[in-house]
């Protein structure tokens, strides 16, 4: 096993140089060494998430408690000059047709843009603006997706294995889950399709309100 590397500073609360911050990537044990951020997601927190309620019931009955999918960060410099590099791990699988993802957000500030590596497994990237526009981006490792401000963005795993990728984005930037509630749902469903994953309306989407 891989030892831990020192911890990150937290951010400081006053101004000044902090030390550069190493970070080791090891997305096949799903941890970013030397963060100093993490926080996890269960299949009950994901109530509501998918369309198809029965089949998350079902699964929710046998759900032995790990995680389904989780982030490790790191923050060492607070406003918008500092940025939050993290990496996010989503376990595979599917809720009824629809393939497993994350809660998906807008940036609270919602000009600040992040970017997406792909580093194991293979994924999307479901992608919309609140005026209406569409788009899915595929990740696998070695590429990547430069998300601009203003666009609503969520992963979803389409393979069979962990999908893993690097991010970062302004340190003020937070997130705003809930507007994607409120619209019913993303404007688009990643679903099962004969050759792997397929686009399609989600009938629930009612628009995004800002």
């Amino acid at each position: 096993m891989t030892p831990e590397s020192p911890r990150t500073p937290e951010a400081p609360d006053t101004p000044g140089p902090v030390p550069p911050v190493p970070l080791t990537l090891l997305p096949d044990q799903g941890r970013l060494a030397g963060s100093n951020a993490r926080y996890e997601k269960f299949l009950p927190d994901l109530h509501g998430l998918y369309r198809d309620d029965t089949a998350f019931q079902r699964l929710l009955a046998d759900d032995d408690g790990s995680p389904v999918y989780w982030v490790e960060s790191s923050q060492t410099e607070k406003g918008p000059g500092g940025l939050i590099t993290g990496m996010s791990v989503l376990e595979p699988g599917r809720v009824g047709e629809e393939f497993a993802m994350t809660r998906g957000h807008l940036h609270a500030i919602a000009d600040r843009s992040e970017l997406y590596v792909g580093l194991s497994g293979r994924g999307v990237m479901l992608l919309e603006t609140v005026d209406g526009q569409s788009t899915v981006v595929e990740v696998q490792p070695g590429q990547a997706v430069y998300v601009p401000g203003h666009w609503v963005h969520r992963s979803v795993n389409v393979g069979t294995e962990r999908f893993v990728t690097l991010f970062c984005y302004a340190g003020d930037a937070g997130q705003d889950y809930s507007i994607i509630e409120r619209a019913g749902g993303m404007q688009q469903l990643v679903v099962r399709a004969e050759d792997g994953w397929r686009a399609v309306p989600n009938p629930d989407h009612t628009g995004y309100v800002a």
